[in-house]
């Protein structure tokens, strides 16, 4: 309804709402795409950002299962499992079974998977520093930190409705 008593229409109310939700569509399909394409983090390996982050979540949790990622992540388990068998495969991730639970396979990063964490992290410091020296260009810190508290909303929002 508006403020004279009358009524929107459905594409009325879709055009003023889709307005600002169209800006959320793009980012997101340009993130996807980002995600998908495979980059040099320095070491001269080509990963996507799937692949590398779930390396650098091994990394920094030695010994963390294919379950527990999936669960911080939202990303079923045999999702995860086939990255972390592509990870394995290139040698930078090994995967140890318990010997009293033949079950439960405990991943750990090899030596060559720290070297490409590490390249990793420095890759995107110097990638988020750039991102964040334009942002400030355009907007205050505090337009920013007020920009990820509603993102980190819209997550809330996102595994309050929309977890499977």
């Amino acid at each position: 309804m508006l403020d004279n008593g009358e009524h929107e229409s459905i594409d009325e109310i879709f055009h003023r709402l889709n307005a600002k939700a169209d800006i959320l569509y793009r980012l997101v399909m340009w993130l996807s795409d980002y995600m998908s394409k495979a980059n040099d983090y320095g070491t001269g390996q080509l990963m996507n950002m799937v692949e590398i982050h779930t390396l650098t979540a091994i990394e920094e949790n030695p010994g963390i299962t294919v379950t527990e990622i999936s669960k911080t992540w939202n990303k079923t388990k045999g999702a995860v499992s086939q990255t972390v068998t592509k990870l394995a495969s290139k040698g930078f991730v090994s995967k140890v079974k318990l010997p009293e639970n033949a079950k439960t396979v405990l991943l750990f990063p090899t030596e060559s998977g720290k070297t490409l964490s590490k390249a990793h992290k420095t890759s995107d410091a110097i990638d988020l520093t750039k991102g964040m020296e334009y942002l400030l260009k355009k907007h205050t810190m505090e337009e920013i930190d007020v920009f990820y508290r509603v993102a980190n909303t819209y997550l809330e929002m996102f595994k309050l409705y929309y977890n499977d």
